[in-house]
């Protein structure tokens, strides 16, 4: 008698939002990165640059007008206009320590990135002192892509041209939501008719490329909030849309409410909710004409309109990364600097890198970083992986990807994998099937 073999099965599909990073931003996890590591990083900075390699710039900005509730990132919303001019300093020394090592190898930055925090809370004198010292000792003349984000209250026309004028190509503005309501029970500072003045003045000083986010199942959204959300971003018509599922990490104001009350659920719309939010306004971008380019994204004219940081990361570019808790990859070895303000200030006003801890992956770590980070684009290329890593990626992952297609989510169509969009809107749980075994229970990946 023939015994049928089991269906497969997926990962655990969580119905109700609890605590946790489901979001997988890199490989392997961030708490496999350890302190006694760092040795391993400086050694990569002495080393010329791999041929090809292209080098990018972000640059941590920590201040806030005021800490969202569901923001993990470390932001500051204490610090005057002194402790401010400390960081930017400390900012361009570490980038005057960095500019000296051989990893730049001649190289000039060929994507920038400012994030936060909000880059936007910085006064225009404070913004030009800033970008003048970066540029004086790492030009960015020739980039490609400059990306500034933005919170839409923190802005003037005056500030927005000033911002154009340092050479910004590409502004994101952290909408997140239209309605004032949500915006403040969620902790944001801004309010919508902020959003409205910004855009428009930002279209005036005349950005290449405006990004929105948006996030899908804040506290207190609704059905008709979410349609309103959509119809309002498309009127506007931005250049590209990048659209989040609401999570709740455990460093984040939500989560201490929750264990304070003893609540395992996040009072925020539940995963199946939230994917198909997030498909909804997918389907009504993609009628205006909009085509969607990854898990998160959409963009209005795919010709014209990339993301540069996004896809040089994932392809394994180096990221020379600069501030208090920010992440960084130099020459196959990943990085984070001190993640707090006080000793990242302190190690650079003696002359030393901030960096705290450090990692370098293996061959095959790095073949699955880039492997699951590019499927969140829809498809990848196999002939790619093959000649960069000289590993067969179909035997490699031979078992999830058929995990995966079993499941009605994945297809290969010659050399392309390609992610359907009902795995796209999950994919960042399907991603796990390629861990390696150490990896699968980190809950920060």
């Amino acid at each position: 008698m023939s015994i049928a073999a089991p269906a497969p099965t997926a990962p655990p599909l969580e119905t109700q939002t609890t605590a946790g990073n489901y979001f997988v931003s890199n490989y392997p996890p961030f708490s496999f990165w350890k302190t006694d590591r760092v040795p391993e990083a400086t050694a990569a900075m002495q080393r010329a640059p791999e041929a090809g390699t292209p080098l990018g710039v972000y640059l941590h900005i920590p201040f806030c007008r005021k800490r969202c509730h569901f923001c993990y990132f470390r932001v500051y919303t204490d610090k005057n206009a002194a402790a401010i001019k400390s960081y930017l300093d400390a900012a361009l020394s570490e980038l005057s320590l960095y500019a000296a090592q051989p990893f730049i190898g001649g190289r000039r930055a060929n994507f920038v990135y400012f994030g936060g925090g909000t880059p936007s809370y910085l006064s225009v004198e404070q913004l030009r002192y800033l970008t003048d010292g970066m540029k004086a000792r790492l030009s960015w003349e020739d980039a490609e892509e400059v990306t500034f984000e933005c919170e839409p209250g923190t802005l003037t026309e005056a500030k927005l041209h000033a911002i154009r004028d340092m050479g910004v190509t590409r502004l994101s503005l952290g909408v997140e939501n239209f309605d004032d309501h949500i915006l403040e029970i969620n902790g944001r500072a801004h309010h919508g008719q902020e959003i409205d003045r910004a855009y428009a003045a930002a279209r005036a000083a005349g950005f290449p490329q405006i990004n929105i986010d948006l996030i899908a199942g804040m506290v207190e959204e609704t059905e008709d909030n979410w349609r309103q959300c959509v119809a309002k971003t498309l009127a506007l018509a931005p250049d590209s849309v990048t659209i989040y599922q609401m999570e709740v990490p455990y460093n984040t104001t939500l989560y201490r409410r929750m264990k304070e009350e003893g609540k395992l659920a996040a009072p925020v719309a539940d995963w199946e909710t939230k994917r198909r939010w997030v498909q909804e306004a997918f389907a009504e971008l993609e009628k205006a004409g909009y085509t969607v380019g990854s898990a998160y994204t959409a963009v209005r004219d795919k010709a014209r309109t990339r993301f540069v940081y996004r896809d040089k990361l994932w392809a394994g570019a180096d990221l020379l990364s600069l501030g208090v808790a920010s992440f960084g990859h130099i020459g196959g070895v990943h990085y984070q600097n001190h993640h707090d303000f006080d000793p990242y200030i302190e190690r650079l006003n003696k002359g030393e890198l901030p960096i705290y801890r450090a990692l370098t992956p293996s061959a095959d770590e790095r073949l699955i970083r880039e492997f699951i980070l590019q499927l969140k684009l829809g498809a990848v290329s196999l002939r790619y992986f093959a000649e960069k890593f000289n590993v067969d990626p179909r035997a490699r992952f031979a078992e999830p990807l058929d995990r995966i297609r079993q499941l009605g989510h994945l297809s290969m169509d010659g050399d392309t994998v390609r992610i359907n969009r009902e795995g796209l809107l999950q994919v960042d749980r399907l991603l796990h099937e390629f861990f390696l075994p150490e990896h699968r229970n980190a809950r920060y990946a």
